[in-house]
């Protein structure tokens, strides 16, 4: 109960600050990124050994500048760390457990999002229809608040297992093609 309240609590706090210009959006983007990790469980061999960080790549312009390192510096979800690396591409094997297609992916993110299916990696996007065409998470402003989509289709073809506490803050929605 008290994790339930905490987690609405940042949600509805760090929505609020964006539709007030308070916080950047990429800001409030990188505490959602990091957020995600705590109520994603990834299938075992997404990790090495138990020792291994998460790793957030960003594919694509990064739009993050610093925030994302600040929001995931210092901290660890399940006794793992964090490490954030920039990519020109996404491919199974990449090393990422999550990945942020950039807007500037918008073109190609069909092709990126058929080229990972089945690899375990978390995709977060930010383009309208992302979590429908595939994708298993899906960042959007509305009346200036950040909001999230959850694609369940997805993360299950990703051997995801994602918290009922996450998915009760979501819109969820389904694939458009199959």
């Amino acid at each position: 109960m008290t994790l339930r309240f905490t987690t609405v609590t940042f949600v509805l706090a760090m929505s609020a600050a964006v539709a007030h210009g308070q916080v950047e959006e990429y800001q409030v983007k990188a505490a959602f990124l990091y957020n995600f990790a705590k109520f994603v469980e990834w299938p075992a061999q997404s990790f090495r050994n138990p020792t291994d960080p998460i790793v957030i790549c960003v594919l694509g312009r990064n739009p993050f500048g610093n925030a994302l390192e600040e929001a995931t510096s210092g901290k660890a979800v399940a006794g793992r760390g964090f490490a954030v690396r920039e990519i020109a591409d996404a491919a199974p094997g990449c090393n990422c457990q999550m990945i942020f297609v950039s807007a500037s992916e918008r073109k190609r993110a069909a092709s990126i999002l058929e080229k990972l299916k089945s690899t375990g990696i978390l995709t977060v996007g930010e383009t309208p229809g992302f979590a429908a065409e595939g994708g298993v998470i899906n960042l959007r402003l509305e009346g200036g608040k950040v909001r999230f989509e959850i694609n369940l289709d997805a993360a299950v073809q990703e051997h995801l297992k994602l918290s009922s506490k996450l998915l009760a803050l979501s819109e969820i929605v389904r694939n458009e093609r199959k």
